[in-house]
């Protein structure tokens, strides 16, 4: 791999971790305006509206004939929908992005990169094959554009339309929502596959047990043993399987209105669904974060398939033995001679 694909694979993957986070970190900084709480406090018929509200019949009135008998004026779980989901929902969830981001970066002062204890050897492993790699990146782009667009329009309006009007932001919002519509079958469609394929290598086991009591390598000296996927790799397996499953089916309730789902289910699902969301972009942080700059060699797995024999044997020993007795490590191409025998300086693509 060549310094300039280095280079911009570096600036690509930065590029894309800052757009994931400009729309919905900004967000949250802008204060919402108080005065529709303000305006409720000193509405003289406060009273007249919390009245109707509440369903009362007695002295009620309404200029629609049809269907008179039904009609209801304001739906009280509508109001309590759109409290809950301006109030703790974007409160919260907006401190547990914000407290991710603050967690990964002093972490990441603290500690630095994880880099290879040993120098590379030029020979690789296969880890990932076209068709999870395929799946892998089209999950991925569709979660940051999900997340960007779902994200902007939970916090939007306070970031948003004092920058562009509220005109501007309406122009964006039907676009944001209708890319959200347009991109979400097809990850969902992604995400399930990926989900089957890869379950096979994310059951727990003692080594998995092993692997947390010793921090992840983090809390004690030297890295403990993992097979093909460790722990914490698993971890956020059950974190993408459990999450996606409940912002994916509580998406279709919303996305497809033909199962006889009332106003409520939708406020339901809504919440069900921006909860987990925002859960579960918090948790994407961490793991963008040890993928890409956080750990050397680990990015070049998901974009070449390949890994080097030294990042294998530091971080995962038991499969690297387990490929070694299938002699399944695989020399440098003929002609290619590794950087470290030339004494050249060379880089992972996730540093």
């Amino acid at each position: 791999m060549t310094e300039t694909r280095k280079r911009a694979m570096r600036w690509s993957m930065l590029g894309v971790l800052l757009l994931s986070l400009i729309l919905p970190v900004g967000a949250y900084f802008i204060a919402t305006s108080p005065s529709v709480t303000a305006e409720e406090a000193t509405n003289p018929r406060a009273d007249y509206w919390r009245e109707v509200r509440s369903g009362q019949q007695e002295n009620a009135y309404t200029a629609v004939t049809e269907h008179s008998a039904g009609t209801v004026l304001i739906q009280s779980s509508g109001q309590n929908w759109r409290q809950l989901r301006n109030g703790p929902l974007a409160t919260y969830g907006g401190m547990i992005l914000i407290a991710a981001l603050v967690v990964i970066t002093l972490f990441y002062l603290l500690h630095g990169k994880v880099k290879l204890e040993h120098p590379r050897t030029g020979h690789t492993l296969l880890r990932w094959n076209s068709v999870d790699r395929l799946l892998h990146w089209v999950v991925a782009i569709g979660f940051i554009v999900l997340a960007v667009t779902g994200l902007s329009l939970l916090f939007g309006r306070a970031l948003l339309i004092p920058v562009f009007g509220k005109e501007g932001f309406a122009a964006y919002a039907q676009i944001a929502r209708d890319m959200h519509h347009w991109i979400a079958p097809v990850f969902a469609v992604a995400l399930l596959l990926m989900l089957v394929l890869w379950i096979r290598n994310n059951f727990f086991n003692q080594t998995d047990v092993r692997w947390f009591a010793a921090g992840g390598g983090i809390l004690k000296e030297g890295h403990p043993s993992a097979g093909f996927m460790n722990g914490g790799e698993k971890m956020w397996y059950w974190v993408v399987f459990f999450g996606g499953l409940a912002v994916c089916i509580s998406g279709f309730v919303l996305y497809l209105p033909i199962f006889g789902q009332t106003r409520p289910d939708f406020q339901l699902s809504h919440l069900v669904h921006a909860g987990f969301a925002v859960l579960w972009i918090a948790a994407s942080f961490g793991h963008v974060y040890i993928g890409t700059i956080g750990t050397e060699g680990a990015l070049e797995g998901m974009v070449t398939g390949h890994v080097d024999e030294s990042w294998a044997k530091q971080h995962h020993d038991l499969w690297y033995e387990e490929m070694q007795a299938k002699q399944q490590i695989h020399p440098p191409k003929e002609g290619k001679v590794s950087a470290e025998a030339t004494g050249d300086v060379v880089s992972s693509g996730a540093s």
